[in-house]
């Protein structure tokens, strides 16, 4: 069990050159990296909780909150290669289930919803990415291979290969088409999810338009075209100001 827990300690380290450019040698992710921290200290105190020393086990995970900013509780479940970037403001709570090769950034929180005892936090399948500010909350499935954009809040399960928005949290990207395991499927990119009330405008702006055009051809038969263009054509101006500045 120790030589397990010594390989996913390794693996930890590691991981973080893979998915950090800023990292420059182990020395300096092992000493400046307040993830990695937690990731280790939470290890050990996963494994004393597993051997029933309930107490120990909390007091190691308070004083890795106080350390890094991170909050996990011992008997949560985190699977190999997990990378916490930055770290502040970290919660995964008790009964929470982390599989392989997950990225969470600062600021995430994977909480309950419930009083009663047994699962109440999610799960997060495999190579799922967890972007700034999210919330998962309540015992509910983030599918492999998905991603949570800043900020969202995720109450309903996940489909995997999904990307997921808003508050609260839509799936408003989902890619089908099956894909082999491997570190290729961590998209990192998180800045180019889309914006759902931005395109919901879009669509909007479009039917207007045609609508105007139909009504131009109604009018010019009436011979009232340029006066109605007047007083609609500022309010159109607007929209389309609001969607290029977004």
């Amino acid at each position: 069990m120790l030589a397990e827990v010594w390989e996913q300690l390794k693996e930890d380290v590691e991981v973080v050159f893979e998915r950090d450019p800023a990292a420059r040698s182990r020395l300096d992710v092992v000493l400046t990296y307040p993830g990695v921290h937690a990731l280790i200290l939470y290890r050990v105190a996963h494994w004393i909780w597993l051997h029933g020393w309930k107490l120990p086990a909390r007091l190691l995970s308070y004083f890795a909150r106080f350390l890094t900013g991170v909050d996990i509780h011992p008997g949560a479940t985190i699977g190999r290669r997990c990378f916490i970037d930055h770290g502040m403001g970290v919660v995964i709570g008790e009964t929470t289930e982390i599989g392989e090769d997950v990225t969470l950034y600062q600021g995430v929180t994977l909480g309950g919803t419930s009083l009663k005892k047994g699962k109440r936090h999610p799960t997060i399948e495999d190579f799922v990415v967890i972007t700034t500010g999210a919330t998962v909350l309540g015992p509910v499935t983030v599918g492999h291979g998905s991603r949570i954009g800043a900020g969202s809040v995720v109450i309903h399960a996940v489909p995997p290969n999904s990307t997921v928005v808003g508050i609260p949290g839509r799936v408003v990207r989902t890619d089908s088409l099956p894909r082999a395991g491997g570190l290729e499927l961590i998209d990192l990119d998180h800045g180019d999810l889309p914006d759902p009330v931005a395109r919901a405008i879009s669509v909007l702006v479009e039917h207007v338009e045609k609508l105007e055009r139909k009504l131009d051809e109604v009018a010019s038969r009436q011979g009232a075209t340029e006066e109605r263009r007047l007083e609609d054509d500022e309010d159109l101006r607007r929209v389309k100001a609001f969607l290029s500045e977004g």
